[in-house]
């Protein structure tokens, strides 16, 4: 017996079959004279059985197939709001249970707000129209405070950019950062399923580093052991004193050491050469010098596997001096969105 496919007939017509068939089984026939006599599969007199049974007749009506027209079912308005919501909020703000901003954590708001349930593919169709596209999220402490951070974009900065110029000093910008042997950054080839291994020491060892870098290409550093306290952070300054001529503005963060009593002690003989100015508490993406800590913990830490601590420092001294020498790389950090800002 050939089974016939009904799936290119009208829908009408495959409407008509269904009926047939359940009529034909509710007056007692048995499945398999059923399916010899309309030519149909077994699994679809069940399946037409199954859902009669649940819904009714209704339930054997055609629907239409084939990808859904005119963007799903959300009126315009509706998907104004539920873009809106994605740009402005997070989920855990409107009480979804997702970290992050997916099509299954898009689906439940709009199911909660309006009730409509909404096909991932569908879900995933609307976000490309809206232009959002799957990206990895920057991490903001929820103590940051944002009245801070708007009054360092719009008052404060602007007001140390102008006191430079009058001053005829350089800005520079300063951070700190521990590295470990253990960081790894990147990734490799290999045969689908085996997960490449990399020999390296099974010791864990690291070191600090202390940099600070101006949006004219200007890189000073310090790689050192000691953990970092107020006598390691005054030395460094020194160091920066003996190697820039001029005046110079220092934007840091509000770390423990750079407010230390002694820092300031020290600072009080400095006043004319040297400034100190903070960045807003919980703000590491204002601060260009992140970006190179960053460059250097990927590209001169973790892509290389030292033996001990004193080749691991050397690495990351070579690729500090190799950046030194390329004040294009320098004035690239400084291009991120979060730090453009300080690039004037």
């Amino acid at each position: 017996m050939k089974i016939q496919d009904a799936r290119s007939s009208p829908s009408v017509a495959q409407e008509d079959l269904r009926r047939k068939v359940v009529k034909a089984l509710l007056s007692g026939k048995k499945p398999v004279e059923v399916v010899k006599l309309f030519g149909v599969s077994r699994q679809a007199v069940w399946k037409w059985k199954k859902a009669c049974a649940r819904g009714g007749i209704k339930e054997l009506r055609s629907r239409r197939r084939g990808r859904p027209r005119g963007g799903g079912s959300l009126l315009p308005w509706q998907a104004a709001q539920i873009a809106r919501l994605v740009v402005a909020r997070v989920p855990e703000q409107l009480q979804l249970p997702f970290a992050l901003w997916t099509r299954e954590a898009v689906q439940m708001l709009i199911y909660r707000k309006f009730r409509k349930k909404l096909s991932l593919m569908t879900v995933g169709r609307y976000l490309k129209r809206w232009g959002f596209t799957p990206q990895k999220p920057v991490r903001r402490a929820y103590e940051q405070d944002g009245e801070a951070v708007r009054r360092w974009l719009e008052e404060e900065y602007p007001r140390i950019r102008r006191q430079a110029r009058r001053e005829k000093a350089q800005i520079f910008w300063g951070d700190e950062t521990g590295v470990r042997s253990d960081y790894a950054a990147g990734r490799s080839y290999s045969k689908r399923g085996k997960t490449p291994v990399i020999p390296g020491t099974g010791q864990r060892f690291s070191c600090n580093m202390i940099s600070v870098i101006t949006n004219r290409g200007q890189l000073s550093f310090m790689v050192f052991k000691k953990n970092f306290r107020a006598e390691v952070f005054i030395e460094f300054l020194r160091r920066l004193l003996r190697q820039v001529k001029g005046r110079i503005f220092l934007i840091l963060d509000s770390h423990p050491v750079h407010l230390a009593r002694k820092v300031k002690r020290w600072m009080e003989a400095k006043q004319d050469c040297l400034r100190l100015f903070y960045l807003p508490g919980y703000s590491p993406e204002l601060n260009p010098d992140e970006m190179l800590n960053n460059d250097v913990k990927s590209n001169a830490a973790g892509r290389r596997r030292p033996y001990d601590q004193e080749e691991m420092m050397e690495n990351i001294r070579s690729y500090l001096r190799g950046t030194q020498k390329r004040p294009d790389i320098v004035r690239n950090y400084f291009q991120a969105e979060t730090v453009r800002y300080a690039a004037l």
